[in-house]
């Protein structure tokens, strides 16, 4: 078990509270404002996901081709919210069925590999002096990719994700594309598929980064708990689910906006990690004295987006971080009955592949 699960040990999580408190913390969603028709983006360097109507500020990026559906009064349509509920039950559904066929997949492979090699790992595929440079090359990435942790190898294809979608935002032609679909609003014409894209999409350096070293820092205690299987399907479940806390609340308080970042995610992989260890020390950044403990560091947030929740503050998406954190508590308390609950999904797809092989 890593230091991080020990208890009494400090884990220095540097951005996180630091940018949660003061800059809009990297995880922060993309909080915007309400417009009648165009959003606007920040061009600044600062991870702050809340943006007013002043349009001059925010015209270096254009206002998506498609406008949104509400009306000026803030009114979210009915049907867009029946969509997002529709929309994240299947998705969810869809992750752990999926998480559960890698998960058979996986184990066969590894099991089938470890018997062909004791049967013939004496055999040399090719003599040592046919062997050329691409070899070499080819085999020390297979030795670095397996010398990392099974936390550092599940967060790297996340980080490769949210980099790609950050470097689209780069690119001029492909603004348009990115507020319509990277973006989650309840009041766009496009909404299920959004709420899932989103949660890859970062637009500011110090948001990107502050997001992902957090996921990083907590992902690995998270991935020896869960397994690599389980926590990509906890992860994008809950990516979404923090969407539909989000389009929910302010389709309840008639305040649509446009929502992106990873913070709903990431706030349930520290929730779960939190609940799951609550003794750890947290310290932060350039104050390693001060240290608390992890469960007490997640009523504090969790206090704080409830709190944002109740009084309306708009510089974050609170209700997100709310309900990112609530999944991952829910997850540490009843996710092990609820995985369980798989069985008869890998006995059905065992069966129906041993019938395909004959």
């Amino acid at each position: 078990m890593p230091k991080l699960v020990n208890t009494g040990d400090v884990i220095n999580i540097c951005c996180y509270f630091r940018y949660r408190f003061n800059f809009g913390y990297g995880g922060a969603r993309f909080q915007a404002c309400r417009q009648s028709l165009n959003a606007q983006r920040c061009g600044s360097g600062q991870p702050v996901r809340h943006f007013h109507v002043q349009k001059a500020r925010w015209s270096n990026i254009k206002s998506p081709v498609v406008a949104p559906s509400g009306d000026a009064s803030g009114h979210v349509p009915t049907s867009n919210v029946i969509k997002a509920i529709a929309f994240t039950g299947a998705f969810s559904l869809g992750c752990f069925a999926g998480a559960t066929i890698v998960e058979y997949e996986n184990t066969r492979s590894m099991i089938l590999s470890k018997a062909k090699q004791a049967r013939f790992g004496w055999v040399q595929s090719r003599p040592l002096v046919e062997r050329d440079i691409w070899w070499q090359l080819k085999n020390d990435i297979k030795r670095f990719w397996d010398s990392l942790s099974p936390g550092d190898k599940t967060f790297a294809p996340l980080l490769v994700c949210n980099l790609l979608a950050f470097g689209l935002w780069r690119v001029p032609s492909m603004r348009n594309m990115m507020m319509t679909y990277f973006t989650s609003n309840p009041a766009a014409r496009i909404v299920c598929w959004p709420m899932f894209l989103s949660t890859f999409s970062h637009y500011s350096v110090m948001h990107i980064f502050a997001n992902m070293y957090v996921l990083h820092s907590f992902s690995n205690a998270a991935v020896l708990s869960m397994g690599k299987e389980q926590f990509m399907a906890v992860y994008l479940s809950a990516g979404v689910f923090s969407s539909l806390m989000s389009v929910l609340y302010k389709a309840g308080t008639r305040q649509p906006g446009m929502s992106l970042g990873a913070s709903g995610a990431i706030m349930t992989v520290l929730a779960y990690v939190c609940a799951q260890y609550p003794d750890t020390q947290l310290s932060i950044l350039f104050l390693p004295t001060v240290t608390f403990s992890a469960g007490a560091a997640i009523k504090v947030i969790m206090g704080i987006d409830f709190a944002g929740c109740v009084m309306g503050w708009k510089f974050f998406d609170h209700a997100a971080h709310l309900g990112g954190a609530l999944f991952g508590i829910f997850w540490a308390n009843y996710g092990a009955q609820v995985w369980a609950k798989r069985i008869g999904l890998l006995n059905y797809y065992h069966e129906l592949r041993r019938t395909k092989q004959k």
